[in-house]
C-alpha cells in the first residue's frame, strides 16, 4: 500500500521525485488551484499560461507533465485537471479530488514519493485526497512474473509514498482523517484483490480462511459453518447452489462487537466465487468475468475489518454467503425445489438465478439476531445493468426513509447509486404451483424481481436495503479517476459511512 505522511513544509525544499498540483477549468482558460501557490510564484505567476501553452484546460483528469522550476528539489511538477473551477468562496468537491489525486497516483506508477499539493479547505477534504491516492496507486499483479518482485504495474511499481502537504501532522482532525483515509482505502483493497484472484484460487473454502485470518488481525470474531453444518442447519439455499461443484459451499460469520453500541447493523454478501449459470449455463461471452461474482461478500468483509480498524461504537455482523455454482451429475436442476433456511421451499425455474439463493439463506440468519437493520450487497442482475449502466448501483429497500438514507450515504462518499422500487405486482410472477415461490418472475423489471424475492427472507418487523451492484462491481474498461481496471470495491465505503452514521445515531 501506499504510504501516507502529513507535512506543512514548503514546497521547494521538499525533496521527492513529483509535486501534484491541481488546475482547474476557468471562464478564460485553466487556473492553477488552491495549495500550488509556490509553485505558480516560481513560475513568476504564469503557471496557467505554461499549462495552456501545453494544451491543459483542467479538465476532470487530465494530466500534464513539466519540468520543476529552478530552486525546486522535486524535478517533476505534475498538473491534474480538476474539472470546473467551484464559485466564489466556494470549495472544491471532495469526489473530485478523490479522483483528481487517484489519476496522478496512477500517473506517478514507478515513484518513490511524491508531493500533493491539491486545495485543502478542511480535514475531509485532506481524507479525501489520502483516499484518492491509495485506491488510485492499486495494482493487482500476484499473477505477473514482472511483479513478483516490485508489484508492478506496467512494468514500474505503484507510488511508494505520498506526502500530504497542507496537513497537520499535530492537527487531530487532520490525523483522524488520514487514519480514517488509510482504514478504508486499504480494506478496500483487499476486497479489490478478493475479486481479482482467480477463481481456482479462491473457492469458497479458500475465501473463508481468508476471512478468518484478516478479520481475527483486526478483533473480529469468525464463525464459519461448512458443508455439514449447512446441512445440520437446514441451510437448503447455499447447499443447492453448492450442489455441483467440488468446492463445498460455506457461510461466515463476522462479528464486531463495541462496548458503547447501542445499535446493530447486519451486512449481508452474495459470494459466489465462480458463476457458470449452473445448468442453465451461460453463454459464450459471458463466463470470463464471473469470478467477480462475489463482490458482494469482499465489499461485506471489507467493510467489517475497515469498522473495527475505525473502533466505532456500533455492533456490526458481516455475512459471507460463499458457494461455486456449477454444472455436474450432482448440480441443482431446473424444476427442482429447495427448502430454505427459513422453512419456505423455492422452485428453481433457473439455476443462474442463483445469488437470490444463498442471500436468502443468509438474510434470514441474519434476521435471527434481530438486528436494528440489514444491508446486503450482491452482483444480483443484470437487469439491474441495463437500467443503470456500468458505474451506478441499484437501491431498494422495505422502508423508504432508509432506502433515502442509504442513497444519501453512498453518494456522500463518492459512490453512484440510485433508489429503486419494488411493485407489489411484480409479486405474483413469482407463484409457484409446488413450492412457496419461484426463483424467476416477470422478465422486465427483473433486477426489482430479485429484490422483491430476497425481501421474503427478511424477518418481520426488521429494516432492510437491498444494493445490486452489478454494474459497477467490476470494471471492464479503462481505469479512470481511482477506479482501476477489474474488481473495484464498490459499497465498501457505503457500508463503512453507514456505520459511522449508525454509531453517531444519526441513521435511524
Amino acid at each position: 500500500m501506499t504510504a501516507l505522511t502529513l507535512s506543512t513544509a514548503a514546497a521547494p525544499g521538499l525533496r521527492a521525485d513529483a509535486i501534484v498540483i491541481g488546475v482547474a477549468k476557468g471562464a478564460n482558460g485553466p487556473v492553477v488551484t488552491a495549495g500550488a501557490e509556490a509553485v505558480d510564484k516560481a513560475y513568476d505567476g504564469r503557471l496557467a499560461g505554461v499549462l495552456e501553452t501545453l494544451g491543459a484546460a483542467g479538465a476532470e483528469g487530465e494530466v500534464t507533465k513539466l519540468p520543476a522550476p529552478a530552486g525546486f528539489k522535486t524535478p517533476l511538477v505534475l498538473a491534474v485537471g480538476l474539472g470546473a473551477e467551484p464559485g466564489k468562496d466556494a470549495s472544491y468537491d471532495a469526489e473530485a479530488l478523490r479522483r483528481a489525486a487517484g489519476v496522478a497516483a496512477r500517473a506517478l506508477a514507478g515513484s518513490q514519493k511524491a508531493a500533493f499539493a491539491l486545495p485543502l479547505a478542511d480535514a475531509a477534504d485532506l481524507g479525501a485526497v489520502a483516499e484518492g491516492v491509495v485506491l488510485g496507486a492499486y495494482s493487482f499483479d500476484t499473477y505477473k512474473e514482472q511483479g513478483k518482485d516490485a508489484k508492478a504495474k506496467n512494468g514500474k511499481a505503484p507510488l511508494a509514498e505520498a506526502v500530504l502537504l497542507g496537513g497537520k501532522p499535530r492537527d487531530a482532525a487532520h490525523k483522524a482523517a488520514l487514519a480514517r483515509a488509510a482504514a478504508v482505502s486499504e480494506e478496500l483493497n483487499r476486497a479489490r484483490d478478493l475479486i481479482n484472484t482467480p477463481p481456482n484460487d479462491l473457492d469458497p473454502q479458500a475465501f473463508a480462511a481468508l476471512a478468518q485470518t484478516a478479520a481475527k488481525e483486526h478483533g473480529v470474531k469468525v464463525q464459519v459453518l461448512d458443508e455439514k453444518a449447512l446441512a445440520k442447519g437446514g441451510y437448503g439455499g447455499i447447499l443447492g447452489v453448492g450442489a455441483g461443484s467440488a468446492a463445498a459451499p460455506r457461510l461466515v460469520k463476522l462479528s464486531y462487537t463495541s462496548s458503547k453500541a447501542k445499535k446493530h447493523l447486519a451486512f449481508v454478501g452474495k459470494g459466489i466465487t465462480y458463476d457458470s449459470g449452473g445448468i442453465s449455463l451461460k453463454p459464450a461471452g459471458h463466463n470470463e468475468t464471473m469470478k467477480c461474482d462475489m463482490s458482494g461478500a469482499a465489499a461485506v468483509f471489507a467493510a467489517v475489518v475497515a469498522v473495527a480498524r475505525l473502533g466505532l461504537d456500533v455492533n456490526v455482523t458481516g455475512w459471507l454467503a460463499l458457494a461455486e455454482n456449477m454444472p455436474s451429475g450432482s448440480a441443482t436442476r431446473p424444476g427442482d425445489v429447495l427448502r430454505m433456511f427459513s422453512g419456505k421451499t423455492v422452485e428453481v425455474l433457473n439455476t443462474d438465478a442463483e445469488g437470490r439463493l444463498v442471500l436468502a439463506d443468509a438474510l434470514w440468519a441474519a434476521s435471527q439476531e434481530k438486528p436494528d437493520a440489514i444491508v446486503d450487497v450482491a452482483t444480483l442482475t443484470g437487469a439491474m445493468m441495463l437500467a443503470l449502466g456500468s458505474r451506478t448501483f441499484g437501491i431498494m429497500a422495505n422502508d423508504d426513509a432508509f432506502r433515502a438514507a442509504v442513497h444519501e450515504a453512498a453518494e456522500e462518499v463518492g459512490e453512484p447509486a440510485w433508489p429503486m422500487p419494488l411493485p407489489d405486482h411484480l409479486r405474483k410472477g413469482m407463484d409457484s404451483p409446488v413450492a412457496d415461490i419461484a426463483n424467476m418472475g416477470e422478465r422486465m423489471g427483473g433486477g426489482l424481481v430479485a429484490g422483491l424475492f430476497l425481501r421474503e427472507f427478511v424477518g418481520e418487523g426488521i429494516t432492510w436495503a437491498h444494493l445490486d451492484i452489478a454494474g459497477p462491481a467490476f470494471n471492464e474498461g479503462g481505469p479512470f479517476g481511482y477506479t482501476p481496471k477489474g474488481g473495484t470495491g464498490t459499497a465498501v465505503r457505503t457500508l463503512v459511512r453507514l456505520a459511522e452514521l449508525t454509531a453517531e445515531g444519526d441513521l435511524g
